[in-house]
Formats: structure tokens, sequence, C-alpha cells
């Protein structure tokens, strides 16, 4: 009976303020749906951020007069460090590297009496943020085997800048619409309550717990914020199957690179705006129970 009676009460709440509810549940919608755009743009640049420094690697280049035992010591020094990738250390034979060449660049490879190409290892690290770190402790190690030590210091560097930028731009983007967000709803909900407040003031001295006067504005609240952030999630999908493929259409698919779940978003964007509908509701009714 409670319930039923909580329900009834916030339904009739909301058809007889449809102006501000409308108004509420539109702030839902428009708050919610910026951030389900940069939710999903956030992840899929973090994504490829993240694929990008997986590109990084050290390469390590053999000097031709190195003795097997001292390819096998570099081998060993490569493996044996916690910073590389477990298989991330490939040997490039002199053949190998000679292939390669004459496939990217066939017109440096014509005329060639000789192979001048070293052996190398490529090494893969953990992090792409490890791979200068690695490249050092090689150069002071001075192993007999090594040639020269390359692993892209500028590209790198510029890289990994742009992959720190990213995350932290995307989380300071998700940060402030969140917050405008709720100040935004709350606003608009204290303005409905601030038109009821002496229905509230009513209640309050005829006896009606806070609890009593509280519960349907929650639930009025979390209705708002439902139907708001549902009907974000319904433009993001609609936005997503129609205009994203007509605007991206030139983009190629990378199996790597995705953005977070649609299902996941959709999720998040439906709790958050139930928990902005309720705590904004319930927040803003502290100052009218007082009476």
């Amino acid at each position: 009976m409670r319930i039923r009676t909580l329900f009834a009460e916030a339904l009739r709440s909301i058809g007889a303020n449809l102006s501000t509810t409308f108004a509420s549940a539109l702030s839902v919608l428009i708050g919610m749906f910026l951030i389900g755009v940069f939710i999903g743009l956030g992840t899929w640049l973090v994504s490829w951020s993240d694929d990008k420094k997986r590109e990084l690697a050290v390469h390590v280049f053999i000097k031709d007069e190195a003795t097997q035992k001292q390819i096998n010591e570099l081998r060993v020094a490569l493996e044996s460090d916690e910073r590389v990738k477990a298989g991330g250390v490939t040997f490039i034979s002199k053949e190998k590297a000679l292939a390669i060449m004459r496939k990217r660049n066939p017109e440096l490879t014509e005329n060639l009496a000789s192979n001048p190409l070293p052996a190398s290892f490529d090494v893969v690290p953990v992090r792409g943020e490890d791979t200068e770190a690695i490249a050092k402790k090689l150069q002071d190690g001075k192993l007999a085997a090594i040639e020269d030590i390359r692993w892209g210091k500028e590209v790198s560097q510029r890289i990994l800048a742009i992959a720190r930028a990213m995350q932290v731009m995307f989380a300071i983007i998700v940060i402030v619409l969140l917050g405008a967000s709720t100040i935004l709803i709350a606003n608009t909900i204290r303005l409905s309550i601030f038109a009821r407040r002496r229905e509230i003031e009513v209640m309050k001295l005829v006896g009606a717990t806070n609890w009593f006067v509280r519960g349907p504005f929650m639930l009025e609240g979390v209705l708002t914020g439902l139907a708001g952030s549902l009907a974000a999630v319904i433009l993001l999908f609609l936005g997503r199957e129609v205009a994203i493929p007509k605007i991206f259409w030139q983009v190629q698919d990378d199996a790597d690179v995705k953005a977070l779940a649609f299902t996941w978003t959709a999720a998040i964007l439906l709790m958050i705006g139930l928990a902005i509908g309720a705590l904004g509701s319930g927040l803003t009714l502290r100052r009218f129970l007082k009476v």
C-alpha cells in the first residue's frame, strides 16, 4: 500500500508540474547525452593511444663480429628484464633485415654488392612508457654484442605525450560535464520543489515524517532522471547507427581500437541519471523539511 501511495503521489506531482518536470528531464537528457558522447569519443581516443603505445619498441643492433655466445648473452639480458613483454624479444637476422628492406624500399637495394644491414633484436615493452628505460639500461650495461640502440626517442615521447594529454582531457571533460549536469538538474528540481513549498509545509504541520514527504519527491526525481537518461541513450543509439557511419565512413576499422561497449555506456548513463535525480531531490528537500 505504501509503495502504491508513493507512486501515486509521485505521478500526481509529475502531472501537476509538467513544465518543471519536462525541464528536469531535458536537463538530464542534455547532460547524459554529452557525457555519453564524451565517454564514447574519450574511450576510443584512449584505446587509440594505447594501441600506438603498443607499437613502440626498442631496436638493438648487433655487431657483425659478435659471437653466438655474446648474442645469447644479449638475448638473456633482454628476456630477463621484467619491463620486456613475455615473448616480446624477436631476433632479426641480416638476411631477414635485407628482405624487409627490399620489400619496403626496393629502390635502395637494387645494386647492393653485399648485405650492409646488421642483425638485431626487436624488443617490445610491457608498457610503451618503458622503452626509454629499457634502452638506457642496455646502454649502461655495455654488452659486447651491441652495435647501436634505437627506440625512436622523439616519436616515442610525442606519442606518450599525446596519450597522456588525451587521458587527462577525457577525465576532465567527463568530470566537468557530470558536475554541470548535477548542478543544472539540482537547480531545476529545486525550482519544482520551491513551487510546492506550501504543500510540503502543510504536510509537515499535520505530522508527516520527513521520509513520508521526501519519498514521492525522490521517486519523482528518480523517474525524471530515468526518463531523461533513457532518452539520451536512445539518441546516442540512433546517432551510433545512423550518423556515425555517414560521418566516419572513411575511418578504417581496427580490432584493437574501440570505444567502450554501448551497453556499458547505456548502463552507466542510466545509473548516473537515477542517482542524480534521487540525490537532487533528496538534498534539495532538506531546507523545506525544517518547519
